[in-house]
């Protein structure tokens, strides 16, 4: 049964079709592709849960959902350690454009 989740990093979204029997490993693979950041440098945290999805283990194992959002972020260039999630949500956009005097649209 396909499904799709979104896979978002700061300020942009990609969405993938899967399946729930695909591990995170495979969907790490899949965004190696669209990205060109190797599998290792990924790490995909499951938004509404905060934790962090293990590699070996599949979507539905994890509870991933059709049109679930999953954060991506990357790791930084001189150690072990990944970026903290940044997602930018339009609202953030709007209410910032606003506070620079930005039209109302």
């Amino acid at each position: 049964m396909a499904m799709y989740i979104r896979i978002k990093r700061e300020k942009t979204t990609y969405f993938l079709q899967c399946d729930p029997t695909e591990t995170i490993l495979d969907i790490k693979q899949k965004l190696q592709t669209l990205i060109d950041q190797p599998v290792n440098d990924q790490r995909l945290i499951l938004v509404t849960t905060n934790e962090v999805l293990d590699d070996s283990k599949t979507l539905a194992d994890q509870k991933v959902e059709n049109d679930a959002v999953v954060a991506l972020t990357l790791k930084k260039d001189d150690d072990d350690e990944f970026e903290d999630v940044n997602i930018v949500r339009p609202d953030d956009f709007y209410q910032s454009r606003e506070a620079e005097g930005g039209s109302n649209w």
